[in-house]
């Protein structure tokens, strides 16, 4: 039964939230140890899987089937940025199973090169695509973070969309550091819950940064920092037009709707993105220079 209480600003799921989970299957307790790699490019320094929607949900699903922990990042050009200020950064990135591109400036710079991103990867899309995937394989998928409540609008919608998920539990933790004691009863919760998936919404990049110190511990197969798409679910944000998207323009929309929280960070991912733009325009001329040597 989806619990229908509103979240509060205390710690912990609500009622708590955690279904037994439902026995595997024989073929889903076989995973494979090893499974191949996808091909990667680098866009400013930062490695992308290049993989379209399908394609990553799909090498999601084989994850959770493999059954060890890894974690998945969906990159827009915000985590494009703190890649080059925030040093601890790469080292998260580059031990992550699967790096989604989550920005059409992104997927535009990787057209000049060989290897090219087939197109931007959304994670407030691919949301949906898990929901309908967990709905499919009878997954249990926990939802953490968020403003409380939000967590439980988002699951309770996506269960009415796709009845056939699991809700393996609901946590809105409070905008702090968890006590020791704290952190150990929410890991025993996820641990006991049984989800195949850990959406994670804390915000970039301290989504990220918990995922990576805390993966391995929870044992969850797959977790994921899906930053504001708890919210575009749960109706407390409006996407943008998909025509809009397409162009790379999502974030003007966004920008509009909370201009106090986005504005001084689109300005800053602007300066950047004008840096790094500058910067290939130096190194193809130097580039072309140095064919031109006899």
């Amino acid at each position: 039964m989806i619990p229908t209480t509103p979240l509060t600003d205390s710690f912990g799921p609500v009622d708590p939230v955690v279904l037994v989970p439902p026995q595997k299957a024989a073929g889903e307790q076989a995973a494979a140890a090893v499974l191949p790699a996808l091909p990667r490019r680098r866009v400013w320094q930062v490695p992308f899987d290049c993989v379209t929607a399908a394609q990553a949900v799909d090498r999601i699903e084989a994850l959770v089937r493999r059954g060890t922990p890894s974690y998945v990042i969906t990159a827009n050009l915000n985590y494009v940025m703190l890649h080059h200020q925030q040093d601890d950064l790469r080292e998260i990135t580059e031990s992550a199973d699967l790096i989604l591109a989550d920005g059409q400036p992104i997927v535009w710079r990787s057209k000049f090169g060989q290897l090219k991103l087939p197109q931007r990867v959304a994670g407030s899309e691919m949301i949906y695509d898990l929901a309908a995937r967990a709905s499919r394989n009878g997954w249990g998928i926990y939802f953490l973070g968020g403003q409380p409540g939000v967590a439980q609008r988002c699951a309770v919608q996506l269960k009415k969309e796709y009845p056939g998920m699991r809700i393996a539990g609901i946590e809105s933790p409070p905008f702090r550091e968890l006590t020791p004691q704290e952190q150990l009863d929410q890991d025993r919760r996820i641990q006991n819950s049984g989800a195949a998936l850990l959406l994670v919404a804390f915000g970039q990049p301290k989504g990220e940064r918990w995922i990576h110190q805390h993966y391995k511990r929870l044992r969850v197969p797959v977790s994921i920092q899906l930053g504001a798409s708890f919210d575009f679910v749960a109706g407390n944000a409006t996407r943008a037009p998909a025509w809009l998207g397409r162009l790379g323009c999502e974030w003007a929309y966004r920008m509009c709707s909370d201009p106090k929280r986005l504005v001084p960070r689109y300005w800053s991912n602007a300066k950047f993105l004008s840096r790094a733009l500058v910067n290939d325009w130096i190194q193809q001329v130097r580039d072309l220079k140095g064919c031109q040597t006899p």
